[in-house]
């Protein structure tokens, strides 16, 4: 894999606070690793030791509901860190990635990341908009399932499919879920779900070819869900 100072993730996370020297030193101390599709890479209820950086593919991030059911939280893509908050306020986890493709992903240990943190302002405030994102995300999140309805909320979810891989090249969206993982995302039953996804089929603004979804109207689209 690249060097830290060539990597997408430097660009897109609280890491682009850091000089050169110290991307090259991050470069010697991580880890890289291939994580499969279907695979967990940190689990629920486990004590992180660093932080995740994801340069390839996508994951989810899961939580166990009472029922014992994994509810989907949110979907992660490349460019992002994960764990930056479970090690800076050395908590357990309270969620589990999951792989959704293949991906490529480095570990950089909690010690350098603390030791940037307390050494580097910069790389502080970075960490600490970080963290009013995640807030702002979180405060959405809830928002969005206390007053939207059901099939708003189908909307948002696949328009955030659409942001987080794209499209083919015959107009698809690239990062196939099956129904019980967007319903898993919407917050609702795998049949409703399926229901939903018929109704917009029948009213422009889909179209359905097995798993595979492709948005055809995506301005109403955007206005169904806000």
């Amino acid at each position: 894999m690249a060097n830290c100072e060539q990597c997408i993730v430097r660009d897109l996370s609280s890491l682009k606070a850091l000089s050169k020297e110290d991307l090259i030193h991050l470069s010697n101390c991580k880890e890289s690793f291939v994580v499969k599709k279907g695979e967990t890479f940190f689990e629920e209820g486990n004590a992180l030791k660093g932080v995740y950086c994801i340069k390839e593919g996508v994951c989810k991030l899961v939580k166990m509901n009472s029922q014992g059911k994994d509810t989907i939280l949110k979907l992660v893509k490349k460019g992002e860190l994960l764990g930056q908050r479970t090690v800076f306020s050395e908590e357990i986890s309270n969620l589990s990635a999951v792989a959704v493709e293949d991906m490529k992903v480095c570990f950089i240990p909690k010690s350098e990341l603390l030791y940037f943190y307390e050494n580097n302002s910069k790389f502080s405030r970075e960490i600490a908009k970080d963290f009013c994102s995640q807030l702002k995300e979180a405060n959405d999140f809830a928002a969005n399932h206390t007053h939207k309805t059901v099939k708003q909320r189908l909307a948002i979810t696949l328009l955030n499919i659409k942001d987080i891989n794209g499209v083919t090249e015959d107009g698809y969206l690239k990062l196939q879920l099956s129904r019980e993982e967007i319903s898993s995302m919407v917050g609702t039953a795998t049949e409703s779900c399926i229901r939903l996804l018929s109704e917009m089929k029948k009213e422009g603004y889909i179209e359905l070819s097995g798993k595979k979804i492709k948005i055809l109207d995506i301005k109403n689209l955007q206005l169904l869900a806000e």
